[in-house]
C-alpha cells in the first residue's frame, strides 16, 4: 500500500491534467437516482450557477406545510481552488443529503488560476448572502442552516463565516470544516508537524499544496489576509459553533486543528475530531468506508444539537 500511495503522490500541479482526472468523476452510473434542482445566485453580474440536493422526493416536491423552512447544508467543494466541480461532487452532496436529512445547496465558484483570489471566495460569499437573506427558490431557515466544505471548500466557509462576522450581512450559526486548508506556507518553513510527517507519500504532498497556493493567489500579499487564509486571522470571537474533522495521514491535519483551537479558545463552541488512519480526500469516498460512515455520525450529532 505505501508503494502505491508513493506511485501517486507524485510530481507537480499541472492544471489541465489534473482537471482531466478530477473530471472522470462525472461517469457514474448512480447519478441519475439524484434528486436535484439547478439554479443560481450572482456575484455582481456573473451568474454562479448552484445545485439543490434534496433528501428526499417529499422534501423536492415542495409539497409541505405552508410556512416551513428547511435545514440547510451550504457546501463548497474542494480541489485546491483550482479543479472539481458541482458534477464531480454530484455523488458526495446526493449522499450528504441523503445522511443528513438536508438540503444540500453545492456552489459552481469560479476556479484558479483563471480567476484568482478574491473571486471565487467572493462567488461563495455571494452564494452565502443569497441563501441567507432569502434571494433564492428555497425556503431555508437562517438558524437552520450550516457551511460546509471540504479542503479548499472547508478554506472558503471559513473564510465565509470570518467576512459575515466582520459585515454583520447575515450571521451563520454553525459551520463544518472538513480537512480545511486554513494557513499560507507548506514549505520547510511551515510550523506544523503534519506538513513534514505527512506532506510525502499521503496523495496530497507539501508540494501540490504549496502550487495551489500559487495558482489561487493574485499577489504574494494575499497570503497574509484572513479570507485567503484564516489562521492569519487575529480575532476569533463571535464565530459559529464549528465541526472540525481531520484526517490522521493529511498534511493539513495540525493547522485544522489549531484553527478549532484558536476558535475555542476565543469562546466559540468547537468540536474537533481527527479520523483514524485516514489520508485526505477520504469523504468523497462510498458511503460503505468507514472513515466516511464515522463522519457521517460526527455531523449528525454535531448538526442535531442546538446553538450554545
Amino acid at each position: 500500500m505505501r508503494t502505491i500511495l508513493h506511485a501517486l503522490s507524485y510530481g507537480n500541479i499541472e492544471v489541465e491534467a489534473s482537471r482531466r482526472l478530477a473530471d472522470i468523476k462525472k461517469l457514474d452510473a448512480m447519478r441519475i437516482f439524484f434528486k436535484t434542482l439547478d439554479t443560481k445566485v450572482y456575484n455582481g453580474n456573473h451568474e454562479v450557477p448552484v445545485r439543490l440536493y434534496f433528501p428526499s422526493e417529499e422534501a423536492m416536491s415542495g409539497d409541505v406545510v405552508e410556512g416551513e423552512k428547511y435545514p440547510v447544508l451550504l457546501f463548497f467543494h474542494g480541489g485546491g481552488w483550482v479543479t472539481e466541480s458541482i458534477e464531480n461532487y454530484d455523488r458526495v452532496c446526493s449522499r450528504m443529503a441523503q445522511s443528513t436529512g438536508h438540503i444540500v445547496m453545492s456552489v459552481e465558484y469560479r476556479l484558479a488560476p483563471e480567476y484568482r483570489f478574491p473571486i471565487p471566495f467572493e462567488d461563495c460569499y455571494e452564494a452565502a448572502k443569497a441563501l441567507y437573506t432569502g434571494r433564492l427558490i428555497l425556503p431555508a431557515d437562517p438558524d437552520r442552516i450550516t457551511i460546509i466544505g471540504d479542503s479548499a471548500g472547508g478554506n472558503l466557509a471559513a473564510a465565509v463565516c470570518l467576512k459575515a462576522r466582520d459585515t454583520g450581512d447575515f450571521t451563520p450559526k454553525k459551520q463544518i470544516l472538513i480537512y480545511p486548508a486554513v494557513n499560507n506556507c507548506y514549505t520547510e518553513k511551515s510550523p506544523y508537524r503534519s506538513v513534514q510527517e505527512n506532506g510525502e507519500d499521503y496523495l496530497l504532498t507539501a508540494v501540490k499544496m504549496e502550487d495551489y497556493l500559487t495558482l489561487y493567489e493574485s499577489c504574494a500579499e494575499d497570503r497574509n489576509n484572513p479570507y485567503f487564509s484564516p489562521l492569519m486571522e487575529k480575532d476569533y470571537t463571535n464565530l459559529p459553533d464549528t465541526l472540525i474533522l481531520t484526517a490522521e495521514f493529511d498534511p493539513l491535519r495540525d493547522e485544522g486543528e489549531e484553527y478549532g483551537k484558536r476558535l475555542k479558545e476565543a469562546g466559540n463552541h468547537v468540536e474537533i475530531h481527527r479520523i483514524s488512519d485516514a489520508l485526505h480526500g477520504y469523504f468523497a469516498l462510498g458511503i460503505r468506508f468507514l472513515h466516511v460512515q464515522e463522519s457521517f455520525d460526527i455531523m449528525n450529532r454535531f448538526l442535531s444539537k442546538g446553538s450554545e
